[in-house]
C-alpha cells in the first residue's frame, strides 16, 4: 500500500512493536536440494526467468535517488550455507542499528554494482575478495529512503576472518539460509503511518546471543531471493 505523502518514520519507531498480521507458513519452503552450492551456481548460470515479489518501498525521503549495492554473503559451512549479516552502529545517519547486508553507496570509481558490493564488504567486515565467488545479482530494490540497491549474491569461503569496521558495524553474525528460505519464518506487519497503511516483512532469528530482528529492506531482498530459488 502506498503512503499518501513523503514523511520520515517516527523518531521512537520500534518495528518489533508493530502488530503481526500474518505468517506465510502456507507457502512452500525452498527445497534442500535447491540450497546446495551446485544448484545455486546452476540457477544463476542458466539465466533463470522469475518474478520478484518486492521491488519498491513507499518513499519517505524527497532526496534524489542514490545507487547502492549490498553483498548477500553465503558462507559455505559444513552443515549448510549461512547468510552473513551485520548490525549497523546506532550513530549512522541511514538505517542506524538495523540488521543489514554489508554494502553501501556506489562510488564514482566503482566499475559496476558488483564492484560496489565487494568494496563495501571489504571496508565493513574485512571480507577479502579472493574468498568471494560472485554468483550474480537480483533486481534493484528501491528503499523508502531513496536508495536503489542491487543485491549481489556470492559464495564465501569459510576460512574468511571477519574484521568489523567499528564506525559502521556493531556486530556480525550468521543465519542459516534454510531458515531464511522457509516462509514459515516470514511474518507480515501492518501499521498506520502518515494517514495510510504500510505492510512489510520480518524474519526474526534467535541465536545464542540475541534475537536478530531482520526486517524492512533486508527482509524484502531475502524474500526476492526466496522467489528466485523457488520459481
Amino acid at each position: 500500500m502506498t503512503i499518501s505523502r513523503p514523511t520520515s518514520p517516527p523518531l521512537n519507531f520500534d518495528p518489533r512493536l508493530v502488530p503481526v498480521v500474518g505468517v506465510d507458513s502456507q507457502l512452500p519452503k525452498v527445497s534442500v536440494q535447491a540450497l546446495q552450492v551446485p544448484s545455486l551456481v546452476q540457477r544463476f548460470a542458466s539465466r533463470h526467468v522469475w518474478t520478484p515479489e518486492l521491488l519498491e518501498e513507499p518513499r519517505f525521503s524527497q532526496r534524489a535517488p542514490v545507487h547502492a549495492s549490498v553483498l548477500v554473503p553465503l558462507v559455505m559451512r559444513d552443515n549448510g550455507l549461512t547468510v552473513l549479516l551485520t548490525q549497523r552502529t546506532s550513530h549512522l545517519s541511514s538505517h542506524s542499528g538495523q540488521i543489514a547486508f554489508p554494502g553501501g553507496k556506489a562510488d564514482p570509481g566503482d566499475a559496476d554494482a558488483i564492484e560496489t558490493a565487494l568494496r563495501e564488504a571489504q571496508e565493513e567486515v574485512g571480507l577479502e575478495r579472493g574468498l568471494v565467488q560472485v554468483l550474480g545479482t537480483l533486481p534493484i530494490y528501491t528503499t523508502g529512503s531513496a536508495f536503489l540497491v542491487t543485491p549481489v549474491i556470492a559464495l564465501i569461503q569459510p576460512s574468511h576472518i571477519v574484521t568489523a569496521n567499528p564506525f559502521e558495524v556493531a556486530d556480525v553474525f550468521e543465519v542459516p539460509l534454510s531458515f531464511l528460505m522457509d516462509p514459515a519464518n516470514h511474518r507480515r506487519h501492518l501499521m498506520e503511518w502518515a494517514g495510510s497503511q504500510r505492510e512489510w516483512l520480518s524474519m526474526p532469528y534467535v541465536d545464542a546471543t540475541a534475537e536478530r530482528f531482520i526486517w524492512g529492506a533486508t527482509a524484502g531482498m531475502l524474500r526476492n531471493f526466496y522467489r528466485f530459488l523457488l520459481d
